[in-house]
This record gives C-alpha cells, sequence and structure tokens, in this order.
C-alpha cells in the first residue's frame, strides 16, 4: 500500500447515512454515555478521597478512567494489540499521534496522565474531563520553565506515568512526523535527568474492512463532529497496535534534539514498512 500525499482534501470519512450506520451511532453512543454518567459518579466520589487523604498519588481513580476507555474501545468494537510492555521507570511515554483516539487507546492499556498544551483545559467538556483526570498542561513559553519542571517532578515522585505527543499535531495515522524537542527539556533539568527515562511507543491504526487506511486519523483542518460520527456508525474489524520499545535513559543523551530524535527514529522504525517514508 502506498502512504498517499498528506492531507488530502477527500480525507474526512464520510457520516453516516444509512439506517444501520445511524443505529450504530445511536446504540454507542447510549452506552458509552451511561457507563460514563456511572463511572464519572464513582470517580469523582474517589478524587474526593484522594486528594485530602493520598495528595499527589491517585492510588484508584486511575483504574476508573481506564474501565471507561477500555469500555469505549469495546464498544466501537475495535481491537487493540499489545506489543512490549509498559515501563515501570520514572518518566514519560511519547509516541506519534494520529486521532482524538490516542487517548482511549493508550488509557485502555496503560494507566497514564497526558501532557497537553494549556489551550486544551479551556476546551468544552474535553477540558473538564482532561482536568478531572489529572492532565498535566503545559505552555510552551520559556517564562515557564521552571513551573512547569517542578510540576513534572511533583508527578514523577508521585509516580504518575505521563505520556505526549512530540510530533506536535496529529497525522492521518500513516506516517510519523519529525519529533519536536521542546518537551524533551524539562526530563533534563538536573533534578530530573539522572532518574529519568523516555519511553517510544509506536501507535499503528489498521482500518475496519472496507474503510480507507487513513480512516481512524483526525488530522489537518477536519471537522470533529464528522470524523466522530463515522467512527461511531462504522462496523467493528479495526484494530490499534500499541508497540512499547526500550526505554531510554535521558542521562544517555546530550541534549534534547538528540533524545527527540531517537525517539523518532525507534517510533518510525516500528511502522509498517509502506509506512516509514
Amino acid at each position: 500500500m502506498r502512504v498517499p500525499p498528506w492531507p488530502r482534501a477527500d480525507s474526512t470519512p464520510a457520516p453516516p447515512t444509512g439506517l444501520i450506520g445511524w443505529l450504530r451511532v445511536g446504540v454507542r453512543s447510549t452506552v458509552l454515555l451511561s457507563i460514563l454518567a456511572v463511572l464519572l459518579a464513582v470517580f469523582l466520589l474517589v478524587r474526593a478521597v484522594e486528594r485530602p487523604v493520598c495528595r499527589q498519588r491517585r492510588p484508584v481513580s486511575p483504574f476508573i478512567v481506564q474501565g471507561f476507555t477500555r469500555a469505549c474501545t469495546v464498544t466501537l468494537g475495535m481491537r487493540l494489540v499489545l506489543r512490549g510492555r509498559p515501563m515501570p521507570l520514572p518518566g514519560a511515554v511519547v509516541g506519534n499521534h494520529a486521532s482524538w483516539l490516542d487517548i482511549f487507546v493508550l488509557n485502555a492499556r496503560h494507566r497514564v496522565f497526558f501532557i497537553s498544551k494549556a489551550e486544551v483545559a479551556g476546551w468544552p467538556v474535553i477540558g473538564y474531563l482532561a482536568r478531572r483526570t489529572g492532565t498535566l498542561f503545559i505552555r510552551r513559553d520559556a517564562r515557564d520553565a521552571r513551573a512547569q519542571t517542578t510540576a513534572l517532578e511533583t508527578r514523577l515522585k508521585a509516580g504518575h506515568p505521563l505520556l505526549f505527543f512530540p510530533e506536535g499535531t496529529s497525522t492521518d495515522g500513516l506516517r510519523v512526523l519529525a519529533f519536536k524537542p521542546t518537551l524533551f527539556q524539562a526530563f533534563f533539568a538536573p533534578e530530573l535527568r539522572q532518574d529519568a527515562y523516555i519511553q517510544p511507543i509506536t501507535v499503528i491504526y489498521h482500518a475496519p474492512p472496507g474503510q480507507d487506511a487513513d480512516f481512524y486519523g483526525w488530522f489537518g483542518d477536519m471537522d470533529f463532529a464528522p470524523h466522530f460520527l463515522a467512527v461511531m456508525a462504522a462496523r467493528g474489524g479495526g484494530r490499534a497496535e500499541l508497540v512499547y520499545h526500550t526505554p531510554l535513559r535521558v542521562a544517555d543523551y546530550p541534549g534534547r534534539k538528540a533524545l527527540a530524535q531517537e525517539a523518532e527514529r525507534i517510533v518510525r522504525a516500528a511502522m509498517p514498512p509502506e509506512r516509514q517514508g
């Protein structure tokens, strides 16, 4: 399969048009909203206990978030294939970013706390859920470097496995863009460098039967609603491969650029041959 030019004008999946497609949307939406309502109530109760008792530690609530994300992938008929295993070391997981679905497929198999750009905190609904589930919001501003390093150190000491997407944007899932080194810098702070690790992960999406190879990719100027509806209406049979690679010790690299380039090389090398260009 040849990787098509990107972005394509016709890349946005069409929203459902037939009765079966809309039935899938209705049933799946009802199931997921019902699960979310129950688990969100439980989550908020658990956090009300965790916050004063455990401080930064979250011994229970990440399991609730993981339960919801697993329910999402099952409801969508998406199979998850795990190769390798998440590291039990302090630091962050970094991977290629193809879609809003990444949040669900990555959390379904690995209880992680996402590092996200600060603007997401203000998004309707998504921002609220991200704040409640412990997302660490970062402003790409040198003036905030000291505060952000402190926040990262606090999270790592609390045992939070972190995850971010160095490409800085999502793609069609058929290629890996250059990794931007900005967020890697915080791990080179003297108080973090010696003990922190970066684990590359390659996310490979396989579309449901009959769909284009980039079906799950959400990128460029795509509107969220049509893509969301198309995914909700699709037949089952799609899958996501999660390839966890050997962790990289931050102290073994001279700086953020070298570490970002090595992580990018590893992530790209695990993509199918036709997607490595």
